[in-house]
């Protein structure tokens, strides 16, 4: 796996240019979330993860695993999101030893509102930066590195 093979001019400028997207983006799409609907980006990622899956629940640590936040901080934010009731949290029923989180209409509703200036953002702050016709090769590009990283 050990390849340090200096990187070209050019694939120097990607990385860093990549690693910069990687730090400021979510800044940004945070601050447009939040701004606009109060929502934060996370708050907003752990209801979309919710939304879609089986019954809108799931397993406190598979909903950690999907929005890539530890056991802690995903307690910590559901917390937040049950107390506005947009969420209920319960102890799991198939084995006693987890916790499920489960999303309530009133979260439904919440993220419904906030899914089109999600929308709005990702297009302003990136999609309409793109050349439309790099797309399809970007998309493939992309998600042939996420099946790599696991």
């Amino acid at each position: 796996m050990t390849d340090d093979t200096p990187l070209t001019a050019q694939e120097e400028r990607f990385w860093r240019a990549l690693m910069r997207v990687v730090v400021a983006l979510p800044r940004s799409l945070d601050n447009d979330l939040l701004r606009t609907t109060g929502l934060t980006l996370t708050e907003y990622v752990v209801l979309m993860n919710l939304s879609e899956a089986e019954n809108q629940e799931l397993r406190m640590a598979d909903l950690a695993a999907a929005t890539a936040l530890s056991a802690s901080r995903i307690s910590r934010v559901v917390e937040v999101l049950q107390g506005r009731g947009e969420v209920v949290k319960r102890r799991y029923e198939g084995d006693g030893r987890g916790n499920v989180a489960t999303l309530t209409p009133e979260g439904l509703k919440r993220l419904q509102a906030a899914h089109p200036v999600h929308v709005a953002s990702a297009r302003k702050r990136v999609v309409d930066q793109l050349d439309g016709r790099s797309l399809s090769v970007l998309v493939r590009e992309f998600e042939s590195v996420v099946d790599k990283l696991g």
